[in-house]
This record gives structure tokens, C-alpha cells and sequence, in this order.
């Protein structure tokens, strides 16, 4: 199969912190289905965390707990959003960190990705194509790729960046010989975590 015959869905998580086996939780979550290169569908939410802030993730992501303290919690939004990934690759920029937190939070509800989804990092994407660069984050790739970026580190203003870049990666793919989306996942995919969480409802697959 062609890459580009494929949907995706570009996501991104915003979170208390940098690890899910700390404490630290979810949000807010946003994702963008694209199809040939075109947003079909949206999906934002923020999540209630069930427990209080970090100031310092509230500096960086401005997400405050007021936003968050009347919103559903994961048990709630992740069946919600794996309805909206159905059939699609998932696609997020260090993509380990945002599928680890995706996992994790599942796991809690006794419920874990299916095994056939695939997961796409762009970031090993523009390691591969662009290693000329001196930064990976997602504005500055952006940036060398001529997409505009406004706010950043807010879930649905990141997301509409990484279409932007996803499409110009697309572009370059069969320069570096990348022509299907077995390529595609072969060089850049990312294993998803399995997670164990004692106590969690019986497991079942979306």
C-alpha cells in the first residue's frame, strides 16, 4: 500500500508531567483525522486528572485547573478517542511519549490499544530526512519546513503544526527511498508499551 493512500490520526497529549508510572496524567488530548493529506475530522478535549496541577507543567501548557476540574476523566475520553482512531495509523511527534501516556491511561481502565494499530514518530522521521538540523522539536522542524506556527504546547494548536510538517515529511519520503507504508512503519514506527495495572477492569481491545 501506498503511504499516502493510508489515514492518519495526528494527536497530542498534554500532561502533568513526564511519566505516566510517576502519577503524572493526561490533560488535554487533541487529534486531527487526515486523509490525503487533508483534516477530515477533529477531536479536542480536556481531561480531568483527578488530582491536582504541577505548576510547573501549568507554566508551560497554560492549562489551569480550573480548565480542567469540570472536564471527563480518561476512563471517559479514551473510549471517545479510540472510536475516532478507528482504522487509522496514529501519528504524534516523539511518539513514544504521547502512545506511553495513551497506554498507560487504558491500562487503568482494563482496556490497552489493538494490536494491530500502528504508531508513526515524526520526530525519527526528521532525524532520518532532515539531520541537518540542530533541534527536533516540532517548531523548529516546522520552521525549516516552512509551515506556520502559532501558539505551541497546547494540544490542538501542536496537532494543526504536525499535519503541516507530516505532509512536507510525506514530500521528502521517496527521496530516501520510502515509498510504502510498510516502509513507513518499518523505519519510523514505534512499539506501543504494554501495560500490566493490578486492579484494572478486565481487559478488552478497541
Amino acid at each position: 500500500m501506498r503511504f499516502m493512500d493510508m489515514e492518519y490520526v495526528v494527536f497530542d497529549v498534554e500532561t502533568t508531567g513526564l511519566s505516566p508510572l510517576d502519577g503524572d496524567r493526561i490533560i488535554e488530548l487533541a487529534a486531527a483525522r487526515v486523509r490525503r493529506g487533508r483534516i477530515v475530522d477533529r477531536y479536542t478535549t480536556f481531561v480531568n486528572p483527578l488530582r491536582p496541577l504541577n505548576p510547573e507543567a501549568q507554566k508551560l501548557n497554560k492549562i489551569t485547573q480550573e480548565m480542567v476540574e469540570g472536564a471527563p476523566a480518561s476512563s471517559d475520553i479514551l473510549p471517545r478517542f479510540m472510536e475516532f482512531t478507528g482504522g487509522a495509523c496514529l501519528v504524534a511527534h516523539n511518539a513514544s511519549f504521547d502512545i506511553k501516556f495513551v497506554s498507560f491511561e487504558l491500562a487503568m481502565a482494563g482496556r490497552k490499544l489493538h494490536e494491530g494499530t500502528p504508531v508513526l514518530d515524526t520526530m525519527k522521521m526528521s532525524r532520518s530526512f532532515l539531520p541537518h538540523l540542530t533541534s527536533q522539536k516540532l517548531s523548529y522542524i516546522a520552521h525549516s519546513l516552512g509551515v506556520p506556527v502559532g501558539n505551541t504546547h497546547r494540544a490542538f494548536a501542536d496537532v494543526e503544526i504536525l499535519v503541516g510538517v507530516l505532509g512536507r515529511l510525506f514530500a521528502l519520503a521517496p527521496d530516501y527511498n520510502v515509498r510504502t507504508f510498510q516502509d513507513l512503519i518499518a523505519q519510523f514506527g514505534v512499539e506501543k508499551p504494554n501495560f500490566r495495572i493490578k486492579n484494572a477492569e478486565q481487559p478488552s481491545f478497541f
